[in-house]
């Protein structure tokens, strides 16, 4: 077996199982190390606590030599008057108790002044640390000592350290340490540690797994069982002889014992298609022939122009379908919908079933909606390219090879309703069928053919518009026109659900004159709807300056306009 897929698992259905003796080892890998290293880093930080408490006691002594060494020299100062020598003294006995190449010694005047400097590194002109220098200065107000820990940035370097106010010399003499090099010990020794850890964790990852390895045979072997089923589309028993008795034994057991209640669900599964069906079936182990009022959002995609693809692909029409469906209804099922039925070009999908929290049914429909669309122009795309393929090959298409790539070149209409459906099972129990009944469903079917006659890709209803729009802004739902379709005697709003990411500079200019000239349009105004509409190219605008030609609105005139075909 390939050591990749030993450790990492095989793939089914394009996805890897990953063993869990991976898993198990990769999380106790990740769980040594993180405790390893945070223990290294508490013990490094405590260490490194006292040896800055340590440090500063040095310091102290250091500085309180120093001071009284300063203020001997005062003294001298004040019968010789040589200052550059007193403080060429104090810097040389300054320097006697540094130890580290960038430790530090100096005194600095109220103002930030340098009055004298001892270290291995360059003077520098000024105390640039105001926030430091302000910090002594309060804590000098506050202790008659004027005297305390500093911590300050010298040369981009940080420093810790003690001070104390000179009144004879009127400076704050300083002893510190920078805090980089003084923890630079401790990180070589915390870098040696980590390499050491590094080591033992692999040793024991390694024996571990092999220990786990062992305990867990028996899993790799339900899991093949498992794996072997799936493949053959088939159940059997899977082979527990010689495990131990543990909880993994008990779970092929329990597999085991499944097989023959799963064979039985398997002949409900082929009666139904939906998954929310087999969902109920399997937890309650029987289908019942019943139903309920349901709010859902129903999905009706037709294919235009299918009468002329029949008529030229005769018998290969099943197979364009079939290309189309599969893709279209994966689609569907991504956006948690599912496929009440599929009657020739038709496709009817349904969406709320299986309504989780945060999910809006609305939304997913109009997701589905235009992933069916894509679908459809993927399609046309790859018939063009190899359309283009022949012509470059062969030089010309016949014209019965013309007409065929006419046919196939797919186009689809989706119309969206929802509401207060029947929403169950229908039949009897030899045979029965999931099904949904309401004045929406006929809807959605009115909608999807409405839109050859507005040439838009989509319409939906006002209740999508209005569940859809205060939950997403990936739509802008642009109102088409009131209709009143056969067998209806009320108007019904409907709107194009544009994507905002089609929306371009041009296109808005576009939708604005559409909508100004539907305004005027529904208050009768024709003559100033033909104007907003005369520089409109949107298909849309072509049907309504065909509908307003007569000039004027007819008597009565509500808005609505009546529809006399399906």
């Amino acid at each position: 077996m390939d050591p990749l897929v030993s450790v990492l698992g095989p793939k089914v259905g394009g996805i890897r199982v990953v063993p869990i003796v991976t898993k198990i080892s990769a999380l106790f890998t990740v769980f040594l190390l993180v405790s390893n290293f945070a223990s290294n880093y508490i013990n490094l930080t405590l260490n490194r606590g006292e040896l800055v408490r340590l440090a500063n006691k040095l310091l102290v002594k250091d500085l309180a030599e120093l001071y009284g060494f300063a203020s001997n020299q005062h003294e001298i100062f004040t019968f010789s008057e040589n200052l550059a020598e007193a403080k060429k003294s104090i810097e040389e006995n300054a320097r006697s108790n540094l130890q580290r190449e960038r430790s530090v010694a100096f005194g600095v005047r109220p103002d930030g002044g340098v009055f004298f400097w001892a270290s291995k590194l360059q003077a520098p002109m000024s105390f640039e640390d105001e926030k430091a220098l302000t910090a002594m200065h309060e804590g000098g107000a506050q202790d008659a000592q004027r005297e305390g820990k500093i911590n300050f940035t010298l040369n981009g370097a940080a420093y810790f350290g003690v001070y104390k106010f000179s009144d004879k010399w009127n400076c704050y003499i300083i002893r510190a340490e920078e805090i980089a090099e003084f923890n630079k010990e401790t990180n070589v020794i915390f870098a040696q540690v980590s390499v050491i850890i590094f080591a033992m964790t692999a040793v024991c990852i390694i024996v571990g797994a092999v220990l786990v390895q062992r305990i867990l045979r028996f899993v790799k072997r339900i899991t093949h069982g498992v794996m072997k089923m799936q493949d053959e589309q088939s159940l059997d028993l899977i082979d527990l002889a010689g495990a131990p008795n543990d909880e993994i034994t008990y779970l092929g057991t329990a597999l085991n014992s499944l097989s023959s209640t799963i064979d039985n669900l398997m002949g409900i599964f082929r009666r139904f298609v939906t998954k929310d069906i087999a969902l109920k079936a399997y937890r309650e182990r029987e289908v019942k022939l019943e139903g309920s009022k349901r709010e859902l959002a129903i999905l009706f995609s037709d294919i235009k122009g299918f009468t002329f693809m029949t008529e030229t692909l005769g018998n290969d029409i099943i197979d364009v379908l079939n290309l189309h469906y599969q893709r279209a209804i994966r689609r569907i099922h991504e956006q948690k919908g599912i496929v009440g039925s599929i009657i020739g070009d038709a496709l009817l999908a349904i969406f709320g079933t299986m309504l989780e929290s945060g999910d809006n049914k609305s939304v997913e429909a109009l997701r589905a909606a235009y992933l069916i669309q894509e679908v459809a122009a993927e399609l046309r795309k790859d018939i063009s390219m190899r359309r283009e393929e022949t012509i470059r090959r062969r030089g010309a298409l016949t014209e019965r090879e013309e007409l065929i790539f006419r046919a196939v070149m797919l186009e689809v209409g989706v119309g969206i309703d929802g509401g207060e459906v029947f929403y169950g099972n229908i039949g009897s129990y030899e045979r029965m069928t999931n099904t949904v009944i309401g004045d929406n469903v006929n809807s959605a079917s009115r909608l999807e053919g409405l839109t050859r006659i507005y040439h838009v890709p989509v319409i939906c209803s006002e209740y999508i518009r209005d569940e859809a729009e205060p939950a997403t802004n990936e739509y802008r739902f642009v109102e088409i026109d009131t209709v009143q379709v056969k067998g209806k005697t009320q108007g019904k709003r409907i709107y194009w659900p544009v994507r905002r990411a089609y929306i371009d500079e041009s296109l808005e200019r576009e939708l604005a004159s559409f909508s100004a000239g539907l305004a005027h349009y529904y208050g009768g105004d024709w003559p100033l709807a033909r104007q907003a509409w005369e520089s409109c190219s949107l298909p849309l605008c072509e049907v309504f300056r065909t509908r307003i030609q007569g000039g004027v609105a007819p008597e009565n005139w509500n808005g609505i306009w009546a529809i006399t075909t399906k």
